[in-house]
């Protein structure tokens, strides 16, 4: 039959080739050294595997190296103590037996520990051990930048008590979701009151761990605690665990004080010399950094004193000759500053009223000017009367839409006589609008009894607002519509709002970011590529790691800072606070004391249940810095460069914090709390830094409403959107639609009471609410201190 379906078989082959067949295919002795891979190829094969092989056992040795140059250098002297934050899970925790059982492991030796730091030569391990005050948040905040690992306490008698059976009260929970937000350093726990039974104290400990092991991250330990071999045993693991901090942490350095004092005469009526004496620690601080100390602010380094260790492991070993002495503690060297390199200390930028003065053109540019002229003039669009080049731009060509030169005539157009500048509607994207022009010109003209019917009613102002409520009322939806605004009686809608405008799209329309900014703008700063300027600011940061320079001091040197032009109440309340809470001095990377535009990523906090509006006064904990300021909530857009305001934070999901504030570089972590009256400070958001753009546009939005007064099929008359023909005629141009669907525009108005006349893409219902979108640009507040007092 055949066909596509016929099998076809293999053809045969013979068992044996003819000699011919293989004399044919014969190649000589000199072809087959041509044919053949060549040697150098066959090396450059091999050459290329060992190579790849070498590589990849470098830089195993590499990661070895630097393991083991880690390890011995954080069980050295060249290291800082480590700083273990001893935090109390609950109240029944008693932290303070804890530390004093700690710091008396080196009393074995005759060696009395220095204030909250152990040196034992015993553990080959340095070691400060601080304690978390229970029921103050700010402190076990500040203690939880700081800590290398946070030693949970926990007493077993919780769980034995009918009454709480929990390990973590409501203050626990609270301070763990803080720290979680900031970052947790290593975590352990150390199981206090643990029955002497063995029994009893196993099951106990499992019941602990069963208890905390949800709370707490999955690499966490759990130690007995209560004798000093549980102790012993805790610090020799603790000594031979690989400590893990937050990534933010470990890009600046910073000192933790342990000794705070103010030297007057500064030379400046009102200010001093703060002094700070620590460890460096994470990177090396140059002299010619700039330093944030937490709660003060920003300054510079008048010089830093590199003293001998006052916690030595091997005394020794660490016994060096006296360059110099001052009141009993030995100063090893002395850093200067380098005028030249000093970074200077700017936060605003100082504003040139003659920034904006007009020269005269060149040549050319008049030429250029001249070319982009004649191109314009080959693209003709029907514009109302006044519209500038740049307001022409938000308008879509309707060639079909004849009422352009009609209005044009009328004078109509959102023009104002002392700007003459031109607002547009911005609304949403409509695919339906294209059968609106061929509506208009089938839209009858104004008859006497339409006019006569818009104003009828001669009510006053008292009973058009009354109206207004009734029909409001009667269309009560406001929940899916939060924007809506009443417009004004008494005054123009083209005065009340006369900074707002509309936009075809609010995806695709153009906004440009440079366009009528603030006077705030002239004191900030501003990047052409921020994520450059960071690059460039950590490479410094590992310059003077590598030693390059001689203006640093080295990781693990203890210093003396001497912080200049101090305010005397500043300083004062910092050596106050340093009797019960360390002070810490972070080096600041280049421009991280100007002022700028932030973006943060914010959560509203579940514990917090009072409203946070837009622009109140909060308190930014950023890294360790910690700031006022006024926020402004937006939206994040993935997919447009223009974000919408929003009034409030709103619990369960992100948006962004803008704030004027010292720039940063991510990523960091935030804290937002808000201060109460007669109460501690409560935690209302949490979050991270997003990102530094002065040019992030935020706009806010108004819906503008009105309620059809006669409808007939797609044309209906609308009022109490209006209170004047004259702002008719000033937002016509803008788009409106409604609440049911439909998409429109504004015609021309009726009567006197600012009536109006509309079109729509399909027929209008008479229960149906007209609105109008309007936008304007929305910006932060200025905050009325930089640093909190």
């Amino acid at each position: 039959m055949g066909g596509s379906r016929t099998q076809v078989n293999k053809p045969h082959k013979t068992r044996f080739a003819s000699k011919a067949s293989r004399h044919a295919h014969k190649t000589s002795v000199s072809d087959k050294s041509r044919i053949a891979k060549p040697d150098a190829h066959r090396a450059a094969v091999k050459g290329a595997r060992a190579a790849r092989i070498q590589r990849n056992k470098a830089i195993r040795d590499q990661k070895r190296a630097a393991l083991l140059n880690e390890k011995r250098a954080s069980s050295g002297s060249a290291s800082p103590p480590r700083v273990v934050v001893l935090f109390g899970l609950s109240s029944d925790a008693n932290t303070n037996l804890v530390a004093k059982d700690l710091l008396t492991l080196s009393l074995e030796e005759d060696r009395e520990p220095n204030g909250t730091t152990i040196a034992s030569s015993f553990y080959k391990l340095r070691m400060t051990v601080l304690e978390a005050p229970y029921g103050d948040l700010l402190s076990c905040m500040e203690l939880a930048k700081v800590a290398d690992m946070i030693a949970f306490v926990v007493s077993a008698n919780s769980l034995c008590d009918k009454a709480s059976s929990s390990l973590i009260d409501d203050f626990g929970k609270q301070c763990l979701s803080v720290f979680r937000s900031i970052g947790l350093p290593s975590t352990a726990v150390l199981i206090r009151d643990l029955p002497p039974d063995i029994k009893s104290k196993q099951e106990l400990k499992k019941m602990s761990i069963s208890c905390l092991s949800s709370e707490l991250p999955e690499d966490c330990r759990f130690y007995a605690a209560d004798t000093k071999e549980d102790l012993h045993k805790f610090m020799w693991l603790f000594k031979e665990q690989h400590l893990s901090s937050p990534h933010w942490r470990s890009q600046r350095p910073y000192v933790m004080s342990q000794e705070v004092c103010m030297e007057p005469g500064d030379g400046i009526p009102g200010m001093c010399t703060l002094l700070l004496s620590g460890y460096v620690r994470a990177h090396s601080l140059s002299v010619n950094q700039l330093v944030h100390v937490s709660g003060l602010g920003d300054f510079q380094l008048s010089k830093i004193d590199i003293l001998k260790d006052p916690s030595p492991l091997n005394v020794r070993k660490d016994s060096a000759s006296m360059d110099s002495e001052d009141n009993g503690i030995q100063i090893i060297g002395t850093l200067i500053p380098d005028p030249m390199a000093h970074e200077p200390l700017i936060i605003e930028n100082i504003p040139d009223p003659l920034a904006g003065e007009q020269t005269w053109p060149t040549e050319s540019e008049m030429a250029e000017a001249d070319a982009s002229n004649k191109q314009k003039k080959l693209i003709r669009k029907k514009l109302p009367k006044g519209t500038s080049d740049y307001q022409a731009a938000w308008i879509l060509d309707d060639s079909d839409n004849e009422d352009s030169g009609s209005s044009e005539e009328e004078g109509d157009g959102m023009v104002l006589d002392e700007h003459k500048d031109r607002l547009v509607e911005e609304g949403a994207d409509y695919s339906d609008t294209d059968e609106i022009p061929q509506l208009l010109e089938n839209f009858e003209e104004e008859t006497e009894a339409d006019t006569e019917m818009a104003d009828d009613e001669n009510l006053t102002k008292e009973q058009i607002e009354a109206e207004i409520r009734r029909i409001k009322d009667a269309n009560a939806e406001d929940q899916e519509f939060p924007d809506e605004v009443d417009t004004p009686i008494d005054t123009p809608a083209r005065k009340r709002f006369a900074k707002y405008r509309g936009l075809k799209s609010f995806r695709t329309s153009s906004w440009d970011p440079k366009e009528s900014l603030p006077p705030e703008y002239a004191r900030i700063f501003a990047f052409d590529n921020f994520s450059r300027t960071q690059k460039h600011a950590f490479v410094k940061v590992q310059q003077l790691d590598r030693g390059t320079t001689n203006d640093c001091a080295q990781v693990g040197s203890f210093v003396r800072l001497h912080v200049k032009h101090v305010p005397v109440e500043a300083a004062s309340t910092a050596c106050h606070l340093s009797k019960r809470l360390p002070v810490v001095a972070c080096g600041l990377l280049q421009h991280e004391s100007k002022m700028s535009v932030l973006h943060f990523s914010v959560k509203k906090n579940d514990s917090y249940d009072a409203p946070i509006k837009s622009k109140e006064v909060f308190t930014f904990h950023v890294g360790f810095r910690q700031f006022t300021a006024r926020p402004l909530f937006s939206s994040d857009n993935i997919n447009c460069d223009k974000h919408k305001m929003e009034r409030f934070l709103h619990a369960g999901r992100f948006s962004v914090a803008s704030i004027y504030g010292p720039i940063c570089y991510p990523p960091l972590p935030l804290i937002v709390l808000k201060n109460m009256e007669g109460a501690p400070p409560a935690v209302a958001a949490v979050g991270s830094l997003k990102s530094v753009d002065p040019d992030r546009i935020i706009l806010k939005k108004i819906i503008l409403t009105g309620y059809p007064q006669r409808v007939s099929k797609s044309k209906a008359i609308v009022r109490y959107m209006f209170h004047h023909p004259e702002d008719v005629r000033w937002f016509k141009p803008v788009d409106v639609w409604t609440k049911h669907g439909r998409h429109g525009r504004v015609k021309e108005p009726v009567g006197t009471h600012g009536a109006m006349k509309c079109v729509f893409n399909s027929a209008i219902q008479q229960h149906d609410t007209v609105c109008m979108s309007l936008y304007k640009r929305a910006y932060p507040k200025w905050p009325e201190q930089h640093f909190p007092s």
